[in-house]
């Protein structure tokens, strides 16, 4: 188990949950979609062969992608793999969630990591909540946490405790209301690093501390506009350095990635992302990376 490259070190091992698996069956999606707050209800099939591709060009550039099984106990919301977990030097932390319906993704992504033989480093417990998607390594000893609507003090407190002395500094970053308690949003909603000295942002919806943290690092930004916002602009997935995958759609964040150097891939995500508000990071939970 390694965090070398924090973000955006070269990836190698990868945990996903396929569509066919995390969807079930068009009863399920059109049962559960509406209470899960996706903005239309996937089309399976069409979900399957999104994912398929997306899928295919994780394993191209040379990730060993790690399945999760289906799970009856678990939603929609299990493509989405980043959130039930977060990884360390010191193994995988199962988070608690701070969205009701997802409460049963970290127990069953548990007992798939330990079918694996992933090393579990500890549970975030309730009253604690925590959500993958709000923590972001800035580099191996750095991790920022977003203090939000799904993730919240104790739970912060908690997963201290568990990193100990494997970090040097944890951020705490204050998110915005933005759109409220329902939406779907998370630091990694407007921060993707994908180099040791690279960001994409979303500069409206950050806190001024925080942004001026990251300057201080020498961290430069791909600033997203607010076009490509909803579109998923500031979901960038680094398969190495400078090295991405973003949804498609995205024309003018991809062409100021593409002008600081970076190689961009883009996938179809419009069942698989964009009706569920869930990009690459989100679809994926990295286990491995070559040091950046």
């Amino acid at each position: 188990m390694t965090i070398a490259g924090a973000e955006f070190g070269s990836l190698t091992r990868v945990v996903i949950k396929h569509a066919r698996d995390a969807f079930a069956s068009d009863a399920v999606i059109s049962r559960d979609w509406r209470d899960l707050s996706f903005t239309e209800a996937p089309d399976l099939s069409r979900a399957v062969a999104e994912y398929d591709a997306f899928a295919a060009l994780l394993a191209s550039r040379g990730a060993e992608l790690a399945p999760l099984p289906a799970d009856p106990e678990t939603s929609l919301d299990s493509i989405y793999v980043r959130d039930a977990s977060i990884l360390s030097s010191r193994g995988l932390i199962l988070c608690s969630m701070g969205k009701p319906q997802r409460a049963t993704e970290p127990a069953a992504q548990g007992r798939a990591y330990e079918s694996l033989g992933f090393p579990i480093a500890g549970r975030i417990q309730p009253p604690g909540r925590i959500e993958g998607g709000d923590v972001v390594w800035l580099d191996e000893r750095t991790v920022a946490i977003g203090r939000g609507y799904r993730t919240n003090d104790e739970g912060i407190r908690q997963c201290r405790d568990i990193l100990g002395n494997s970090i040097d500094e944890l951020i705490v970053v204050p998110l915005p209301h933005w759109r409220g308690p329902g939406d779907v949003f998370h630091l990694m909603s407007i921060l993707s690093p994908v180099d040791r000295d690279l960001a994409v942002v979303y500069s409206p919806l950050m806190p001024v501390p925080f942004r001026e943290v990251l300057v201080a690092r020498g961290i430069h930004f791909v600033e997203v506009p607010e076009a490509e916002f909803d579109s998923m602009g500031a979901n960038v997935l680094a398969i190495g350095p400078r090295d991405c995958v973003m949804v498609e759609g995205n024309p003018r964040t991809q062409a100021a990635l593409e002008r600081a150097g970076a190689i961009v891939q883009t996938y179809s995500g419009r069942e698989i992302s964009l009706k569920g508000g869930g990009g690459p990071t989100c679809l994926t939970r990295p286990i491995a990376r070559r040091p950046a």
